[in-house]
């Protein structure tokens, strides 16, 4: 009977960690055809990911969050307006667990007390202010922040300043996309944060990215019409 437990839980583990290789190569391969590179550093991924949104796909990222980050226990999930919204709302969807997003600009609403932090956008080359309503952050509260991209980590290193900020415990730091290339993930580690990418590039250039799982080979991406 013992024999056939044990077999029965490494059969789950076996089916669990495959299921995770076909969504994660899922993931990469939607980034294959259909990301827009523009350059060394800038990736376009707005046909499914952070424009136009393939939900079943975010769902199963919001999964897969869970089970890096599930045996935790985590309180709340956090991430900034926009585009870290979708991946925010599926991961607390699969932990059961409420999510919040920093706003870029106090609301007129938002008249209570806030955590805030600065940041520099490098896309849109401004600065501005990110916060959060003290009453939906807490020391009793156990974080895991979570956004699209990972690159030069600016406002994910703000969220992780709101979050010691409020007293609470960081949990982790969940990114889709990772420019693995760029410093956000050294400045996450400095701090002493765990950083988990689902995607990470060890490079790119307009017609070819290469994943850091595959350094030894370079995978074209299609150059058609929106890609």
């Amino acid at each position: 009977m013992r024999e056939t437990l044990k077999g029965s839980v490494l059969f789950v583990f076996i089916q669990k960690k495959e299921r995770s290789k076909v969504t994660m190569k899922g993931l990469q391969e939607r980034i294959r055809q259909e990301g827009l590179i523009l350059s060394d550093t800038v990736l376009k991924v707005d046909s499914f990911l952070n424009h136009q949104v393939d939900t079943e796909l975010v769902l199963q990222i919001g999964q897969e969050f869970k089970r890096i980050f599930g045996h935790q226990p985590i309180t709340k999930v956090l991430t900034v307006e926009a585009s870290g919204i979708q991946f925010a709302m599926a991961a607390g969807i699969a932990l059961e667990v409420p999510f919040i997003y920093a706003k870029k600009k106090k609301a007129v609403t938002l008249s209570e007390a806030v955590y805030s932090a600065p940041v520099h956008s490098f896309t849109r080359k401004e600065d501005y202010l990110i916060s959060i309503s003290q009453k939906y952050l807490g020391p009793e509260d156990k974080v895991l922040i979570v956004d699209d991209f990972l690159a030069t980590g600016a406002a994910l290193v703000g969220l992780v300043d709101i979050v010691n900020e409020a007293g609470a415990q960081l949990m982790g730091v969940g990114c889709v996309i990772e420019k693995s290339f760029q410093e956000g993930r050294s400045l996450l580690e400095d701090k002493g944060v765990a950083v988990h990418s689902l995607a990470r590039i060890a490079s790119m250039a307009p017609g070819e990215i290469r994943f850091i799982d595959e350094a030894s080979s370079v995978e074209l991406i299609k150059e058609s019409a929106g890609c």
